[in-house]
C-alpha cells in the first residue's frame, strides 16, 4: 500500500483543484471520503464515473448538508478522520456549521484544508474567477505567450493544478504531520494566487538577476530564445528544443547542420541575432518530418523531444517504459506518482457513482442498520445516483 494508509480525508465534493488534491491523497494510500450532496446535483462532480479521471479511488456518501442529521453524520466521520478538504468560497462551511471553529470545538485533531482562488481574506476574496484570473495578478500570466502576442492561458495548469492542488496537498500532509505532535489540528489557507506566485518564485529570481525582461517571448526560457522553443516540422507536427547550456547548444549545432562559427549563432545569449536566428530554425525544421528528426536526435543531449497529443502520449517509448500511463475502465489515464522504493503508489479503484458508498461507509463509521434507515428515510443522506 502507499504511505499514506492509514491516513483518512474527508473531501466536500467541488470542482478544480480539490478532486485534483483528493486524487493524488489517495494514489498515495489515504482513504478519501468524498461528501456529494444528496438532493439534485447540487455537486459538481460529474455522474459519469469512466470520464471522471480526478475522482478516482474514493468512497462517495450522499448527505443532504442542510439538513441537521446530515452535518452530524459528517462530524461522526470527522471524529475518525485526519483532514477535512473544501473548496467553497470563504464562509460558506460556516454558514453550513462545518467552519473551521465549529469542527475544532469538536475535533480539535482535524486538519482543515481550505481551497480558494483568492484566499480566505483580502479584497478580491468573495469575487468568482478562474485559474487565469489568480495568475493573472502573479505575473505568471503576463509572461506566458509569444513576443508581441497576447499573453496565453497555461490550460489550468498554474493556477488550479500546480499552485492550487499541489498547495493543498502539501499544506495538508505538513499539517497531518504537526499533528502527528501536538495532538491539534489547524487551519490551512491555500489560495490558488499564492500558490501561483510560489511557482513564479524561479522567474522572479531571473529578473532580480537582471537576466530576465519583463517582456513575452523575450527570455531564454519562454520562447524567445532560438535555442529554446517548439518549431513546426515538414508533416505539420512539432519537435522542443531547450538547448540553454552551451555544450547542448553546440549538440543542437551539429546535429541540425547549423554554423557554429556564423556569427549569427556564435553567440549564442547575443538577442539582437535572437530573431534571424530563429527564422533560419524555423526553415530548417521545416525541412524534416518529427520523425525524422526524431531519428536524429533522440538519446541525444540537444534537450530534445517531440511534441505529443494526449492521445499519443501514453504510446511513447519512455512513458511505457515508466507506466507513467495507465488504463482504468476504459480510459487511459496518468498513473500515480512520485514513486517510493518501499511503499506501493496505486489507484484504489475506479471513480464512484455519486453516493454508491452511502451505507457502506455509514456502517464502517459505526452506525446501525436502524439508524441506516433512519437517516435514509429523513432524507439526510441518500443512496447512489447512476
Amino acid at each position: 500500500m502507499g504511505p499514506l494508509k492509514g491516513i483518512k480525508i474527508i473531501e466536500l465534493a467541488g470542482i478544480g483543484p480539490v478532486p485534483l488534491c483528493g486524487m493524488m491523497l489517495s494514489d498515495m494510500g489515504a482513504e478519501v471520503i468524498r461528501i456529494d450532496r444528496a438532493g439534485g446535483h447540487a455537486s459538481s462532480i460529474t455522474i459519469d464515473r469512466a470520464n471522471d479521471i480526478l475522482g478516482r479511488g474514493r468512497k462517495s456518501i450522499r448527505v443532504n448538508l442542510k439538513e441537521p442529521e446530515g452535518i452530524e453524520v459528517i462530524y461522526r466521520l470527522l471524529e475518525g478522520a485526519d483532514a477535512l478538504i473544501e473548496g467553497f468560497r470563504p464562509g460558506v462551511t460556516e454558514r453550513l456549521g462545518l467552519g473551521p471553529d465549529e469542527v475544532h470545538a469538536r475535533c480539535p485533531h482535524i486538519v482543515y484544508g481550505r481551497m480558494t482562488g483568492w484566499g480566505q481574506e483580502g479584497p478580491m476574496a468573495q469575487t468568482a474567477g478562474h485559474d487565469i484570473n489568480y495568475i493573472a495578478i502573479t505575473g505568471a500570466l503576463s509572461a506566458i505567450g509569444s513576443k508581441g502576442g497576447k499573453p496565453v492561458p497555461p490550460l489550468n495548469l498554474v493556477g488550479d493544478n500546480g499552485g492550487g492542488a499541489s498547495l493543498l496537498f502539501g499544506g495538508v500532509l505538513c499539517g497531518i504531520i504537526e499533528a502527528k505532535t501536538s495532538g491539534k489540528g489547524q487551519v490551512i489557507d491555500a489560495a490558488m494566487v499564492d500558490g501561483a506566485a510560489t511557482l513564479m518564485a524561479g522567474i522572479y529570481g531571473f529578473r532580480a538577476q537582471g537576466i530576465w525582461e519583463d517582456k513575452r517571448g523575450s527570455n531564454f526560457a519562454d520562447g524567445g530564445a532560438p535555442f529554446y522553443d517548439a518549431y513546426e516540422c515538414a508533416d505539420g507536427e512539432y519537435v522542443s528544443i531547450g538547448s540553454i547550456e552551451p555544450q547542448f547548444y553546440a549538440l543542437l549545432m551539429e546535429l541540425a547542420d547549423f554554423d557554429a562559427e556564423d556569427p549569427l549563432f556564435k553567440e549564442q545569449f547575443n538577442k539582437k541575432n535572437w530573431p534571424r536566428c530563429k527564422e533560419i530554425m524555423t526553415a530548417r525544421f521545416k525541412t524534416k518530418t518529427r520523425d525524422q528528426w526524431c531519428e536524429i536526435m533522440d538519446g541525444t543531449d540537444i534537450c530534445f523531444a517531440p511534441v505529443l497529443s494526449m492521445a499519443e502520449a501514453p504510446s511513447h517509448p519512455h512513458n511505457v517504459h515508466r507506466s507513467t500511463f495507465v488504463e482504468l475502465d476504459g480510459w487511459m489515464q496518468p498513473a500515480p506518482s512520485p514513486r517510493f522504493s518501499r511503499t506501493v503508489q496505486e489507484i484504489q479503484g475506479p471513480p464512484p457513482f455519486i453516493g454508491e458508498n452511502t451505507e457502506q461507509v455509514l456502517r464502517e463509521t459505526g452506525y446501525s442498520e436502524a439508524e441506516i434507515e433512519a437517516l435514509l428515510a429523513n432524507k439526510a443522506v441518500a443512496g447512489a445516483v447512476e
